[in-house]
């Protein structure tokens, strides 16, 4: 067996190399020049090896807010045409499974607790529209083809120079210029890199792989301020400072009219809600077992 993977020179992507080069021969495609077969998927259709494979599709576009109808666009190119790219060339050579990295971003919410994967797909902006459009390219090809697929819907991926708005947070305390928002009591989902890379590897290697879609978390949850607390002890920053939330409310407003700001009434909400997920179906189903993100956060 072969593992063909995509966006191999992408954040999580590089932790599935390190896992599987190990235990697998593994051909990564992509853009970039370092990729065992060098294509852009959004508008090739490439020549794969022919044989027993499997096929891990983590390539995407993701952590920027488009402000242009080209960049809105760009989730599309990325996320849908070069999914189904990909799955036309597979159709000469037939996988023998199928893993396909997604986003909890797919619900379009902003809040919630334990929310489980029967849940409405309600997201609508381009990268949750986009990657709502692939799983359901990936599910239906997949099933008329009778392969097993591991569909996993990802929160906050933790790892060494995560990007988005972690990367953000530990450059700021790092740097000194990070400020609380009221008791930053509020909880959110996280799952390690190298935890996800170890599920992938057991799901292939597993002799009867079941097919679904998956939340996977730490089973924890931790607030922000526990992350926040673990980032400036790391760094040996003073006491983070703390402005109440009804200055943050306002400060959000004032970010709302200037374009391009940085912090936004979005932003807020992402700061001050609670925003978890269940993990039970993947623990039941799958086996799934995790590490604690505050305890390998640095």
């Amino acid at each position: 067996m072969k593992v063909i993977l995509t966006g191999a020179s992408g954040f999580l992507g590089n932790y599935l190399v390190r896992k599987l080069s190990t235990q697998l021969p593994l051909t990564t495609i992509g853009r970039h020049s370092s990729n065992d077969i060098q294509v852009n998927l959004t508008t090739e259709i490439p020549a794969l090896p022919v044989g027993e494979n499997f096929v891990i599709h983590a390539a995407g576009k993701a952590h920027i807010y488009p402000k242009t109808a080209a960049e809105k666009q760009a989730f599309f190119d990325v996320n849908v045409k070069g999914t189904a790219n990909l799955l036309m060339a597979l159709t000469t050579s037939l996988p023998k499974r199928f893993v396909f990295i997604s986003t909890v971003a797919v619900y379009g919410l902003e809040q919630g607790t334990l929310i489980d994967e029967n849940a409405p797909l309600l997201g609508t902006s381009p990268y949750a529209q986009s990657k709502i459009q692939a799983e359901a390219m990936i599910q239906q090809w997949c099933s008329e083809h009778q392969i097993p697929y591991l569909l996993l819907r990802l929160p906050l991926v933790v790892g060494k120079n995560a990007p988005g708005n972690l990367g953000k947070m530990l450059h700021a305390i790092e740097k000194g210029h990070y400020v609380r928002i009221a008791k930053g009591d509020a909880r959110k989902s996280a799952v390690l890199a190298s935890d996800v890379a170890d599920l992938v590897q057991q799901w292939l290697q597993n002799p009867e792989p079941r097919s679904g879609i998956y939340h996977i978390t730490d089973g924890y949850h931790p607030s922000f301020f526990e992350i926040e607390e673990r980032i400036r002890t790391h760094f040996q920053r003073k006491a983070i400072p703390t402005i109440p939330a009804w200055l943050g409310r306002l400060l959000g407003r004032i970010g709302d009219i200037i374009p391009g700001s940085p912090f936004t009434s979005q932003t807020l909400a992402k700061i001050t809600h609670t925003f978890t997920f269940s993990d039970a179906k993947a623990r039941k189903e799958i086996g799934w077992v995790s590490k604690s993100v505050l305890e390998n956060l640095l």
